[in-house]
């Protein structure tokens, strides 16, 4: 039987949904605890959960829905795992680790629709939203691997960055934050997720008006509107000028920095006058955000692209810092594991066809 994830449920969903079948408030706290906190993979592991409750949740529900398909670790500890959906489809998880913590980027769709011109992800459109289930699933599995090394590490950071736009799947993602932040189970803080947005002005605003509290990252990676709409398609719907008020509605709202992610791609969006022109669109926003360079991962079938040199990178940023822009450049994780999001996933479906 085709059952959905009990990990798309929060803890008051699950609570409603045993009450209202009769079981006491408490025994939803007791399959909380076992699910996060014990970790269990198996409804019949949950020892201090009452029989008649686990038999009806055995009933309904799945613990596990995704199937390991391929798993690479890079030489700097990476880890991308790619999943197997219970349709059959693939999708990509990525545990990195940093001085601060474990930090893990989730997918939240089955490919990607917003076309940018040098992404992996949007190699292979989308084919469906994920369940918050599913979402959440993904922590779970990245949390049961580390489990099982022995060394008592757990997941302290999250990133939804994986495939997919996170705000074209809003629901799922909101019910996926509110899941894995809950105190009583992975209590992952507000401030340790960040969720990252190609430009979808209009869930912008209404990411501000949620109650989630997490951080925001916008893939900007172009100064002016003709340079971004050439890379990035979404760009047509929502030009800056529809974006960047959206943008101050959030900083105003959440009284939260937001981080904007700019790819540098050589020749193309990486010289001096694109630094220049970058912190002139910032303005006002200077105490408040926070530009982070990445160094363009090349992709085959983009190879119009190529990496920008690390002189073109050092005078981008320097530039950015003369203006009083707040700069880092990305660490980079993984690189000898398909690094590019979207790129393991591109590369077996390629195989089996």
């Amino acid at each position: 039987m085709n059952t959905p994830s009990i990990y798309g449920l929060t803890l008051e969903q699950l609570t409603a949904w045993l009450q209202e079948r009769g079981h006491k408030k408490s025994r939803a706290a007791g399959v909380w605890n076992a699910l996060y906190r014990e970790r269990v993979t198996n409804f019949g592991d949950m020892k201090d959960v009452h029989s008649e409750c686990v038999k009806l949740l055995q009933e309904h529900f799945s613990i596990l829905t995704l199937q390991e398909h391929t798993k690479q670790e890079s030489v700097d500890g990476t880890v991308k795992f790619l999943l197997t959906l219970k349709d059959g489809n693939l999708i990509e998880t990525v545990l990195m680790r940093h001085k601060f913590g474990l930090s893990v980027c989730v997918t939240t769709q089955v490919g990607c629709n917003i076309g940018c011109s040098f992404c992996a992800s949007g190699l292979l459109k989308k084919s469906r939203d994920l369940t918050s289930g599913e979402i959440v699933e993904q922590v779970m599995k990245v949390q049961h691997h580390l489990d099982r090394e022995g060394r008592g590490e757990r997941v302290s950071h999250i990133v939804v960055m994986g495939i997919g736009e996170p705000f074209d799947n809003f629901e799922h993602m909101s019910n996926f934050i509110r899941v894995i932040k809950d105190h009583k189970g992975l209590a992952i803080g507000p401030r340790h997720i960040t969720v990252s947005t190609s430009g979808l002005a209009p869930k912008i605003i209404e990411f501000a008006d949620s109650d989630l509290q997490v951080n925001l990252a916008l893939s900007l990676h172009a100064p002016n509107n003709e340079l971004r709409t050439r890379i990035m398609m979404i760009n047509r719907a929502y030009p800056l000028e529809v974006l960047m008020p959206a943008i101050d509605y959030y900083l105003e709202k959440s009284n939260r920095r937001i981080t904007l992610e700019y790819i540098l791609l050589k020749d193309v969006n990486d010289q001096k006058e694109h630094a220049l022109e970058l912190a002139e669109l910032i303005g006002h926003r200077r105490s408040m955000a926070n530009v982070n360079l990445i160094p363009y991962n090349p992709v085959d079938e983009h190879s119009q692209y190529q990496r920008s040199t690390q002189e073109s990178i050092t005078v981008f940023y320097d530039t950015l810092k003369k203006q009083g822009v707040s700069v880092s450049v990305r660490l980079e994780h993984g690189t000898d594991i398909d690094a590019a999001c979207g790129q393991l996933r591109s590369k077996q479906i390629k195989k089996a066809q």
